[in-house]
């Protein structure tokens, strides 16, 4: 008979499908077109590496920055010609190492594609008896160890605080406004893109209140929102917001400076001044404290991120939210969704 691994696997030394990048996009605009699927080598795992079948890849915004070809990411740039890359889970269909036999859940970096050969000690086991294998790309992923990092390092939430999430529909946004709460935030907000979001962040997700960026007087909107000041900014969005986070921060306010979608496809080799430049005097005149943080340098937390994450889901106190399309094909078109913002929550791809 044979077994699940032997029908999933390949044949070894052959090839595997993956999202290839044929052309960089223009200005903030990203196109299918940008993409095709293609066939790439899969060579049969050597000494120390492990074969895995990919059933989960995740779609993050920041693959926006690494599709220029001026550099302005803390990784790389992606390759003309080349196969995309980004966290995936899936099963060891072949294994020659000891530390991961076949059969064992992993999750890895070389997402956007159907297999692929991963060295044993840049792969992960994940925890699919504790939750979903899905969930660990999302809230249990660095998706959530980026909204962790910044709540417990960056900005330091205590007891008391209010704060405000901005892109708090989308993966880390949701997550971050749930452990803000659940860190002791007196009054969680968010800002999202439309009346409906704006919605499900009080609905689905236990915000105080959610207030749509696209309406017109946001500043006023968002005193509405928290009439006694905020004292924590998550910034996923940069821009307008981060602009108005300047002004409406009570004095010692701390802002986690987590990603800038709003300049996504701005070239800042050449000179550029962003709205948010003029106005951090307020960070002078309040004393305020901006830091960005990339959750790959806090690695060290993840058993600890992972147990309150999994508590938290266990005790009803995190909802996961996904969105997800079927087949990996379907990964450029889920790029431009994330982009545009056509998500609720994490956006993946089943492979």
């Amino acid at each position: 008979m044979t077994s699940i691994a032997e029908q999933a696997r390949p044949a070894r030394g052959t090839t595997t499908r993956a999202v290839v990048l044929t052309r960089r996009p223009v200005g903030q605009v990203v196109r299918v077109e940008d993409f095709e699927i293609a066939d790439v080598a899969l060579p049969a795992p050597a000494e120390g590496e492990v074969l895995v079948e990919n059933h989960y890849m995740s779609v993050d915004p920041s693959t926006r920055g690494r599709l220029e070809d001026f550099e302005k990411h803390y990784t790389r740039n992606f390759a003309l010609g080349a196969p995309l890359d980004g966290m995936a889970v899936g099963r060891v269909a072949a294994s020659a190492s000891a530390a991961l036999p076949e059969g064992t859940w992993v999750r890895h970096q070389l997402g956007w594609r159907e297999h692929a050969v991963v060295r044993a000690d840049e792969a992960r086991r994940i925890r699919v008896d504790r939750a979903p294998a899905p969930y660990w790309l999302g809230a249990l992923g660095l998706t959530g160890l980026t909204a962790y990092v910044g709540l417990t390092e960056v900005a330091q939430v205590v007891p008391g605080d209010t704060v405000w999430v901005s892109g708090a529909a989308g993966g880390v946004g949701s997550v971050a406004g749930q452990m803000a709460r659940n860190l002791g935030a007196d009054r969680v907000v968010g800002t999202a893109g439309g009346p409906e979001k704006a919605r499900a962040l009080v609905d689905a997700f236990g915000f105080d209140a959610g207030v749509d960026y696209r309406e017109p007087d946001l500043a006023e909107r968002l005193r509405e929102a928290a009439p006694d000041g905020y004292s924590v900014y998550f910034d996923n969005v940069g821009g307008e917001q981060l602009t108005i986070a300047l002004d409406l921060l009570d004095p010692f306010g701390r802002i986690a400076l987590c990603g800038m979608i709003s300049n996504f496809g701005v070239d800042f080799s050449a000179q550029h001044q962003g709205p948010a430049v003029g106005q951090l005097i307020q960070a002078v005149l309040k004393r305020l404290t901006l830091r960005g943080f990339i959750a790959r340098d806090h690695f060290d937390l993840q058993d600890r991120f992972e147990d309150d994450v999994i508590g938290w889901i266990d005790d009803g106190k995190m909802v996961v939210e996904q969105t997800v399309r079927e087949g990996l094909g379907s990964a450029p078109e889920a790029l431009i969704g994330v982009l545009t913002g056509a998500n609720l929550g994490k956006m993946l791809v089943k492979l």
